[in-house]
C-alpha cells in the first residue's frame, strides 16, 4: 500500500511473478515500477500481483484478479492502471475494454510507455528529443489500431471503407511518415557528433556507465568539478555530458551517459545508439555500482548484458562501487565483531573506514580486477578512485604518445 498525494495522478501497478522471478524479485520489481510512476509525478496508490506461468495473453492477469483491479480502480476512482511488463496492442485494447463495460476511462501503460515519457521530460538536446520521439513513434505505431476500435461497426460492403479505417489508415501514415523523417533527422545530427568524436581521438576517452540512480552524474561532478545535474530520480541525465579533465597532468575526456534500467524498451537502445557511441568508442568504462542496494549484483548483470548488446562489453573497466556511506553496517558489526560499548550512532568517519575495510577483504575486492569502494556524495575514497584511473589512463595515454613520459610531481587536488 502506498500513500496519496491529491495533486498528482494516481495509479496501480500490476506485475506477474513467472517461475523465473521470486517473490522478492517480483516485489523489487514493483518498487522500482512505483519509483518509475513517481519520477513522472504520478502517485501510486496499490500494488496486484499474481503468480502465473506467463503474462495472460488477453489481459496479462487472469480473469478474478482483472475482477479485483476493476473494482479497485472503480471505487477508488484511480486515473491509470501501470504494467510492469510490455504490453501487446491486443492486450491493451481487451483491457481498455474490461474498464468500458463499467462506463469507466481509465489510461492504461505498460513499464516501455513509462520509462518513454521520462525520457522525453529529461531529454534537453535536440539530438536526445529526436531520439525519443523517434522511439515513442516506433512504440504507438503497432498500437494505432485500439485508437479507432469504437468505429470498427462502420465499415462500408466490398470497395468501402468506415471513417474509422479511413482514419487509422492516415495516422499509421503519418506515424511511418514522421519515423522517416526523424532516422533521417538524426542521420544528419550523427555526422555531426561522429565529426566532434574524431577530433577528440587524440585523447584518452573515459565512460561512466552503470544502472540508472547509482551517482553517476555525482562522481561526474565531483571528478570534472563541473556542473553536471544530478537528482534522486530515475533517469536524471538523459544527454550525454563529455567534460575534460587533468589528473596528474594526464588530460582525457569524461562522459557520463544514460543509466540502463531492466526491460529497458527495445526501441530506446536502437534509437539511443548514437549517443552510446560515447560508450562505444571510450578507451575505459567506469561502471558505477550502488553498493548499498539489495540487489546490486543483478544491476551489475543488466548493465553488462547492455554493455554487451551495444558491442562494448570488452572494454577496460574499472567497477565503482559507491554508495559505501549507506551500505548496511550490520553485516560488518557481525563479521568484524564490530562492537559499540555504549549502543552510540557510529562516527561517520569511523564507519567509512570500517566498511571500506571490510569491502576490500570481500570477495568484490579479491577476486574482482580494478575494485574501489567511495562515496562520491561526500568525497569519501575519491583518491583511491584516481589512482587507479592514472594507472589506467597511463598506460592508454603512452599508447596514443609513445613518447610521453608521466611528470613525477604529483597534482594536489582542490578537495585534498
Amino acid at each position: 500500500m502506498y500513500s496519496t498525494n491529491e495533486d498528482k495522478e494516481t495509479a496501480v501497478l500490476v506485475a506477474v511473478q513467472t517461475q523465473k522471478q521470486s517473490v522478492e524479485q517480483t516485489k523489487e520489481y514493483l518498487d522500482e515500477l512505483a519509483f518509475l510512476a513517481d519520477t513522472s509525478g504520478i502517485n501510486t496508490l496499490y500494488t496486484f500481483t499474481q503468480k502465473l506461468d506467463k503474462p495472460d495473453n488477453r489481459t496479462y492477469v487472469g480473469k478474478g484478479k482483472m475482477q479485483d483491479i476493476l473494482m479497485y480502480v472503480i471505487d477508488n476512482e484511480v486515473d491509470m492502471v501501470i504494467y510492469d511488463d510490455e504490453l501487446s496492442p491486443i492486450q491493451i485494447r481487451n483491457i481498455e475494454a474490461e474498464f468500458t463495460k463499467f462506463g469507466k476511462e481509465v489510461k492504461v501503460l505498460d513499464r516501455s510507455l513509462l520509462i518513454l515519457n521520462i525520457f522525453a521530460m529529461r531529454a534537453q538536446t535536440v539530438q536526445a528529443k529526436t531520439q525519443v520521439e523517434l522511439a515513442q513513434q516506433q512504440y504507438i505505431l503497432p498500437r494505432l489500431t485500439r485508437m479507432w476500435s469504437h468505429l470498427s461497426k462502420q465499415r462500408g460492403g466490398v470497395g468501402m471503407r468506415g471513417p474509422g479505417e479511413k482514419e487509422l489508415e492516415t495516422d499509421r501514415r503519418t506515424a511511418k511518415d514522421r519515423i522517416s523523417y526523424l532516422k533521417e533527422k538524426l542521420r544528419a545530427i550523427d555526422k555531426q557528433t561522429v565529426t566532434q568524436r574524431k577530433s577528440r581521438d587524440r585523447m584518452v576517452r573515459v565512460s561512466l556507465v552503470g544502472y540508472t540512480n547509482v551517482g553517476k552524474s555525482t562522481l561526474m561532478r565531483r571528478l570534472a568539478k563541473a556542473d553536471v545535474f544530478a537528482e534522486n530520480k530515475l533517469f536524471a541525465t538523459v544527454d550525454s555530458t563529455v567534460r575534460k579533465v587533468t589528473i596528474e597532468n594526464i588530460p582525457f575526456l569524461l562522459s557520463d551517459t544514460v543509466g540502463f534500467i531492466r526491460k529497458l524498451p527495445t526501441m530506446l537502445i536502437e534509437s539511443f545508439k548514437s549517443t552510446l557511441d560515447e560508450v562505444r568508442e571510450a578507451d575505459i568504462l567506469m561502471h558505477v555500482i550502488d553498493i548499498s542496494h539489495p540487489n546490486y549484483q543483478e544491476h551489475i548483470d543488466v548493465v553488462n548484458a547492455t554493455l554487451t548488446e551495444i558491442g562494448a562489453a570488452d572494454k577496460p573497466t574499472i567497477l565503482v562501487f559507491n554508495k559505501i556511506d549507506m551500505f548496511d553496517t550490520n553485516e560488518v558489526r557481525i563479521l568484524e565483531d564490530w562492537e559499540d560499548p555504549e549502543d552510540q550512532p557510529i562516527n561517520q568517519a569511523i564507519k567509512i573506514q570500517r566498511v571500506t575495510e571490510f569491502l576490500k577483504n570481500s570477495y568484490l575486492h579479491t577476486h574482482l580486477p580494478k575494485t574501489v569502494f567511495i562515496s562520491a556524495e561526500h568525497k569519501e575514497n575519491i583518491h583511491d578512485l584516481r589512482s587507479v584511473m592514472v594507472e589506467m589512463i597511463q598506460e592508454r595515454h603512452i599508447q596514443i604518445f609513445p613518447n610521453w613520459l608521466p611528470e613525477n610531481a604529483p597534482v594536489k587536488y582542490e578537495d585534498e
